[in-house]
């Protein structure tokens, strides 16, 4: 076990440390992370593999599935009463590792982390449609206000013109997914087909993309019946999308997108949401960068969270089991 204030932190608490920061969303459930605990701190550092050279080219969705996984960690470690301080990418010698979390002194957890800590095992994603109810603005407020985090911007894409671009900009994504071979079969590699027999480890099952799926969640096939730009307006016109955009485009603006965009998506199901994440379209420079010039960021856009009211909660993904992911140093 690991010491932290002259203590040790109990079975039940690595547990509680690890579990939580694997229950992250990743690139295609491929969940890039390690946990190492160790005397004081938390590290956690990216997996060499699994790559994923059609859908994640650059490892800009791996490094913000770490990213997302030490939102959830640095939770964790709070709600078992610990003070943290948080660094990223804190040594240039060690480039795997993501971040690292110095636990200090008893502290306890504020109302929010707890009901933030509490979503973590009720967050999924949910590629079907929304009940078309609207998000109330000061929901939208209280969630963008959570993705806060420094280096990072999130907000609300504006009705009308800013939906109409992207939704064109989606559409056209969609048609060139459709048309890409490698990257068809590299979808199809990672498709869990038979659930029953493969409830740990990775992968997407075919059974978390319904009938009905909104086509612009990077999951196209070539059988995927896509809408017309104007239906795809229509639809996104009924739906709340947020964009995260940074200032730069390096591995840690990549990671600091994935922690923000987890903390909206808890705040999001602690305020009663179900939400979906697109970054498939982003890695098409085309659209990534009419997406800037369309709707004058300042800056990178690294993801789009959909959010809305669901009818029913969402399946979870399998996860790896807890030996793989852990390292006790």
């Amino acid at each position: 076990m690991s010491t932290v204030e002259g203590r040790s932190w109990t079975a039940a608490e690595t547990e509680v440390l690890v579990r939580s920061m694997m229950r992250a969303p990743s690139v295609h459930n491929t969940q890039p992370w390690l946990l190492e605990v160790a005397p004081g701190e938390l590290r956690v550092r990216e997996r060499a593999e699994p790559v994923l050279p059609h859908h994640d080219p650059d490892g800009r969705d791996r490094a913000a599935s770490c990213g997302a996984a030490v939102a959830n960690l640095e939770l964790a470690a709070r709600t078992l009463g610990r003070s943290v301080d948080l660094a990223f990418l804190p040594d240039e010698r060690q480039p795997d590792l993501v971040a690292r979390i110095v636990v200090g002194a008893d502290e306890p957890p504020t109302r929010e982390e707890l009901l933030h800590y509490g979503a973590i095992a009720r967050r999924a994603s949910h590629r079907a449609p929304f009940e078309g109810v609207a998000v109330p603005a000061p929901v939208v407020r209280a969630i963008t206000g959570a993705g806060g985090a420094p280096g990072v911007e999130a907000r609300p894409l504006r009705p009308g013109r800013e939906v109409a671009v992207t939704a064109r900009l989606l559409h056209f994504a969609a048609e060139s997914f459709q048309a890409d071979g490698g990257y068809q079969r590299e979808l199809s590699l990672w498709t869990i087909r038979d659930e029953r027999s493969h409830r740990h480890g990775v992968g997407l099952p075919a059974g978390r993309v319904p009938a009905g799926s909104v086509p612009w969640a990077g999951l196209v096939r070539r059988a995927t019946e896509l809408p017309d730009a104007a239906e795809l307006e229509a639809r996104l016109a009924g739906e709340t999308l947020l964009i995260f955009v940074t200032a730069d485009d390096a591995r840690l603006d990549h990671v600091r997108a994935g922690y923000a965009m987890e903390r909206a998506w808890l705040a999001a199901v602690d305020l009663g949401l179900a939400a979906a994440v697109l970054t498939q379209p982003l890695h098409l420079p085309a659209v990534r960068s009419a997406l800037c010039d369309d709707l004058g960021l300042a800056g990178f856009p690294q993801a789009l969270l959909r959010i809305g009211y669901a009818a029913e909660a969402d399946p979870l993904s399998p996860r790896r089991a807890v030996q793989e992911v852990l390292r006790d140093r």
